[in-house]
């Protein structure tokens, strides 16, 4: 069973977001409120964090592209063993060429702001 990624309901006063950066890929392991994506409105960028632990299955949206509140992002494939996925040698670890691309993004600074979404 996967777990849809929507839009947050956005405040009454904004309309529309524009997906500014996607912080993990299309196959990338997930842990729970590790921040995806962030999207931009008008007043505010707003961090959507994964709600379970799994592999970003698929992305529907682009940066640049504008969605509207509650409109699907991505959809995530929960896993109950995603954490012994990620530090042990498996068919995955071929998959992944640039394990260097994820030291780019910093799990420490999503997690340390995740919790101020709601």
């Amino acid at each position: 069973m996967t777990v849809e990624i929507k839009v947050p309901v956005l405040p009454e006063s904004v309309t529309e977001a524009t997906v500014l950066a996607w912080h993990k890929q299309e196959g990338d392991v997930v842990k729970r409120d590790e921040n995806l994506v962030d999207l931009e409105t008008e007043k505010v960028v707003l961090e959507v964090p994964a709600p379970v632990d799994g592999v970003l299955r698929q992305t529907l949206k682009q940066e640049g592209d504008i969605v509207n509140g509650e409109e699907l992002l991505a959809v995530i494939d929960p896993q109950v063993d995603s954490q012994a996925a990620a530090p042990g040698p498996s068919s995955e670890s071929s998959a992944d060429p640039a394990p260097a691309g994820r030291s780019a993004v910093s799990d420490d600074h999503g997690q340390a702001l995740s919790p101020a979404v709601g």
